[in-house]
């Protein structure tokens, strides 16, 4: 009975420091998306905002992966969206997809970074079958999704809404339009998952500007380490990738890391395709300090 006690008057001393340390960061008059204001001052969108930040300010483990994840793949994201036409700004569209975690599948089987599902991907010039998905493999994937993007904002001439169809999908989003008689997907009755869809990302952005305003504190250390990795072709089937990698010094679970896209033990590759394998460099496989690059100096103390 004196441990039952003892345990209970931890818990109720625990969730008192916890109330009492509970705060609600602030919330903006207006932000900017892909260079489009968007007035918060309105009391729906204000509290719609505020949901989502209060979301990341209080997901404490899911947030810290996603600022350590941003900094190992917002600079393979960035330059790929510039070369592209599309705003810098849809980099945090990856992260409400997936958290920026390529091996993300969701349970409609979307997949990837951006969780395309499997005819979209193929719509995109994306190779999906049981050998080969480059809906895991980040940049050829962050390629068909800027397409997908521009073709959107060709269609709405929205980038915010151009956003909001990356979620409903382009002819839900001209169909309420019309039937609800708005332009903007801000002011359409729909679905929670899409109502909440744009201002998930506006929140993705506000905290990854600007984490300690969410009381988020990291320091350059608890970050992880930059691998540098070469590059290899193969153009012939393989018989066995965990074969194939010992080859190359490496385990088949560190080849399936740097190539996730990588669906099968084989590859039979009838027609001779060119596929770029990723290698790591062996002595980077260990951690050292001195190979943290951190892509933001905001993100540390």
């Amino acid at each position: 009975m004196k441990n039952i006690l003892v345990g209970l008057l931890l818990c109720f001393t625990l969730t008192a420091v916890a109330q009492q340390n509970a705060v609600a960061p602030t919330i903006p008059q207006e932000m900017y998306f892909a260079g489009e204001r968007i007035d918060l001052r309105r009391y729906d969108m204000r509290e719609r905002f505020d949901r989502e930040q209060l979301a990341f300010m209080y997901m404490h483990s899911n947030s810290i992966q996603i600022i350590k994840r941003a900094n190992k793949y917002f600079p393979i994201i960035e330059p790929i969206l510039k070369k592209n036409g599309v705003p810098d700004d849809f980099k945090y569209l990856a992260v409400i997809e997936s958290n920026l975690n390529p091996l993300a599948v969701s349970p409609a089987r979307a997949a990837g970074i951006w969780q395309f599902m499997a005819s979209t991907a193929r719509e995109y010039g994306l190779e999906v079958n049981d050998e080969v998905d480059e809906r895991y493999h980040v940049e050829k994937a962050t390629v068909a999704a800027c397409q997908y993007l521009k073709d959107a904002y060709q269609k709405h001439k929205s980038w915010t809404n151009a956003a909001a169809a990356y979620n409903a999908g382009s002819g839900r989003i001209m169909s309420e339009q019309t039937k609800q008689q708005v332009q903007q997907a801000f002011d359409m009755l729909l679905v929670s998952e899409t109502s909440r869809y744009v201002f998930r990302i506006l929140a993705a952005k506000r905290f990854l500007e600007r984490p300690q305003d969410f009381g988020f504190h990291l320091t350059k250390e608890t970050f992880y380490h930059t691998i540098r990795t070469t590059e290899t072709v193969v153009n012939t089937a393989v018989a066995d990738w965990a074969s194939w990698a010992k080859t190359k010094g490496i385990t088949y679970a560190q080849l399936k890391y740097f190539n996730p896209w990588l669906r099968d033990r084989s590859l039979k590759n009838p027609k001779g395709t060119l596929y770029t394998i990723k290698l790591p460099v062996l002595e980077d496989l260990y951690y050292d300090p001195q190979k943290i690059h951190i892509h933001y100096a905001g993100w540390i103390e």
